[in-house]
């Protein structure tokens, strides 16, 4: 049996054709070299190919510069999950390419779903996708006779949500080699990163994985449809899984993570709005993203319909959460600072709502996203920033910009209480930037969105507006300054 090279994201036993297959995994320096990524994103991952080869006797894992020096004998690999790794397989000699791994509808049934359409969008996807695997089907019919409880799954913040913490991970002499390692990188080799250090908050081995697994199906689950677009500044768990860093490791099989959820619907009388919820992120969203990367063409992440061109913010891509007053904002920014985590309500409405306000480069912000979040990979981020929060291709995949003002965050989450900007304001001192940021974004794409029926609304309240004017002079003045 021909040795199994397994990238960092592909560490599951999903990956491998039996037990006993030999392993190659490759810690490269170089990769750390050539993109400034999160520090807690850098030691996860050398975390989990390290435990990979202590507990596995049957795993070789080589540290060098790069892939290419690394990779000396005939082996297979699963197809990798981005474009630049794929261009690297076919380039090495002896190096057989599987087909992919680690989702769960193969690219050949999506391409097939795909054909001919002239709009891609997830709820078509996920219907198919249901169907196609027998997930939370009755017969034909989907179970409890809907397909979608997202309109049920919208509830504002409670003032606190009673669940169960997800277990602790407990580091050990691993990590603590890990974190001198790095610790040695920044000070010898240059090597540079973002956000705090602090204890691992996410599985490196795949029993730590079926832990988290196992507890939020018991415990966290049955809470999760109703606020799973909440937001409470002193939660920023809530209910959410947590599992997405496992799932992108590959310690984590998609399928068994759906099938665990069906059935604690099925045996344990979970509520199916939660169960339906939480098996469309990972079934439906999760795949769909997987497929547009490959089915878009390569140019696709340098869209910019919107016009787009400001860069980043050095305090926005420092992490910088103090110097915002702004206290969504703040709080969010400070998230990813000391935890690479956020879940996907403050990376959409918080995040990548402002970004899109402020004309902030999709492709900037997309390499930000995937190099400041622990799950975060290029497949990932392409069409989740590019398409979903920033509208740069135009609504290929989406129907409308994802942007909002303060009354959403308000209505959303608890930040507004104790912030020093007013939601319902939009012009002075006391202005939102979210709301007044909205509007002067409708007003700068009035032309663009004018034939979107999603945006007849808002546009139509635009041009109420008497103080119009003079809320997009402001807006350009506060530009990209932090809030």
């Amino acid at each position: 049996m021909r040795r199994r090279w397994l990238f960092a994201d592909q560490l599951g036993p999903h990956f491998l054709d039996s037990p006993e297959q030999p392993v190659l995994v490759v810690e490269s320096k170089g990769v750390f070299r050539r993109r400034v990524f999160h520090r807690q994103k850098a030691h996860l991952v050398l975390s989990a190919l390290r435990h990979l080869a202590r507990d596995n006797d049957n795993v070789r894992l080589v540290r060098a510069e790069t892939y290419a020096e690394a990779v000396t004998e005939p082996v297979t690999v699963c197809h990798p999950t981005s474009r630049a790794a794929r261009g690297l397989v076919r380039r090495l000699p002896g190096v057989e390419m599987l087909p992919p791994r680690g989702f769960v509808t193969a690219p050949e049934d999506f391409v097939a779903w795909a054909h001919g359409r002239d709009h891609l969008r997830l709820e078509d996807f996920y219907r198919h996708a249901r169907r196609r695997h027998d997930i939370l089907m009755d017969g034909a019919e989907p179970a409890g006779g809907r397909w979608n409880f997202d309109a049920d799954n919208r509830e504002p913040p409670p003032a606190s949500l009673d669940v169960a913490a997800p277990p602790r991970i407990i580091e050990d002499d691993i990590d603590a080699e890990v974190r001198e390692d790095l610790d040695r990188w920044e000070r010898a080799d240059g090597i540079k990163f973002v956000g705090n250090d602090g204890p691992r908050l996410f599985p490196a081995t795949r029993a730590e994985a079926l832990a988290r697994l196992r507890h939020f199906v018991k415990h966290r689950l049955p809470l999760f449809g109703p606020y799973e677009d909440a937001m409470l500044a002193g939660d920023p768990l809530m209910a959410h899984s947590m599992l997405s860093a496992s799932i992108n490791l590959g310690l984590l099989d998609p399928l068994e993570v759906v099938e665990q959820a069906e059935a604690a619907y099925r045996k344990k009388g979970v509520d199916l709005q939660s169960v339906e919820g939480f098996v469309r992120q990972i079934l439906g969203w999760r795949d769909f993203i997987w497929h547009l990367y490959w089915y878009f063409e390569p140019g696709y992440r340098n869209a910019d319909e919107l016009g787009a061109r400001r860069e980043l913010p050095g305090w926005f891509q420092r992490l910088d959460a103090d110097a915002v007053e702004a206290r969504c904002l703040s709080d969010v920014l400070a998230g990813v600072r000391d935890r690479g985590w956020v879940h996907h309500i403050p990376r959409l409405m918080v995040l990548g709502n402002y970004a899109m306000q402020r004309g902030w480069r999709p492709g900037a912000l997309a390499d930000w996203f995937h190099r400041s979040f622990v799950d975060g990979y290029e497949w990932v981020m392409t069409a989740n920033v590019i398409g979903m929060s920033q509208f740069a291709d135009g609504g290929r995949m989406s129907t409308k910009p994802y942007a909002a003002g303060g009354a959403y965050i308000s209505r959303m989450s608890d930040y507004c209480g104790g912030c020093r900007y007013q939601p319902k304001v939009r012009l002075g001192d006391d202005a939102c930037p979210y709301t007044a940021g909205y509007w002067s974004f409708l007003a700068r794409h009035e032309r663009e969105l004018a034939g979107n029926h999603r945006m007849r609304q808002p546009l139509q309240g635009l041009r109420r507006l008497a103080d119009l004017e003079a809320v997009v002079e402001q807006e350009e003045a506060r530009g990209s300054r932090a809030p």
